[in-house]
């Protein structure tokens, strides 16, 4: 019964910032994941897998999130030195101002989505939880 209750916050919350994104920024829940991760990696940079890992998305699903985030000017990708067969994401100035300017609305979203859904009873332990981690 607790995980539905998780699996129940956790759909709500995640609905409401994927909405508040998509209509504030353009930006996918995912692609805004991706741009914060590859921004607090060391030079900016993260293996595709290991991005795949940091976002929770499998190899295939990486590669189009990524696809669509170079294509909008927002990261590269580059050769390993060391490894050639080794691809790298790169977040670039574009996807560092982007999600610069995404944040607050996160943030916001965030807030008022943890807000609305403490309001529940069955909810509101958990909501309680995650505010106080």
């Amino acid at each position: 019964m607790s995980w539905d209750r998780f699996a129940l916050l956790y759909a709500r919350v995640e609905a409401e910032l994927a909405k508040a994104l998509q209509r504030g920024h353009g930006l996918g829940l995912s692609e805004y994941r991706a741009l914060g991760r590859l921004a607090a990696a060391p030079g900016g940079e993260m293996r595709m897998q290991e991005l795949a890992e940091a976002v929770g998305l499998n190899q295939s699903s990486v590669t189009r999130l990524v696809a669509r985030l170079e294509e909008a000017g927002m990261t590269r990708r580059a050769l390993c030195r060391d490894d050639r067969r080794g691809v790298y994401s790169v977040i670039t100035e574009q996807g560092r101002l982007r999600l610069t300017e995404a944040t607050p609305t996160y943030e916001r979203s965030l807030a008022a989505a943890l807000e609305q859904a403490g309001v529940d009873p069955i909810l509101t332990p958990l909501v309680l939880a995650v505010r106080s981690a």
